[in-house]
């Protein structure tokens, strides 16, 4: 996962059905980066600049996770709401979702 622009990490955690999440702030704008690795390597308080590398795309399935309320049908417990691996990419402006393609 890439930086979209310079800002700070203002939140690293398991973030119910988004997973391991990322979020990168700057001005009002709010980028979430959902089921990511929860090998993270970038911390709360950093301040990134655009283009660096912020996270990795995480597993399906994520063990040991308190209050994951989130399986796949065979009862494994799963990154979020997902059935596989992928990146949710958020957009929020002032704290209202935007449609991501109407920025890039």
């Amino acid at each position: 996962m890439i930086a979209i622009s310079d800002g700070e990490i203002t939140f690293t955690q398991f973030l119910g059905a988004g997973g391991y999440t990322i979020t990168l702030s700057f001005d009002n704008y709010k980028i979430t980066y959902c089921h990511c690795s929860p090998n993270y390597i970038v911390k709360v308080g950093d301040i990134v600049k655009q283009g660096q590398v912020i996270g990795h795309v995480g597993p399906k399935y994520v063990y040991g996770v308190k209050g994951n309320q989130y399986f796949d049908s065979t009862g494994k417990p799963t990154n979020g709401a997902t059935t596989g691996t992928h990146l949710h990419f958020g957009v929020r402006i002032d704290n209202n979702y935007q449609n991501p393609l109407n920025f890039f």
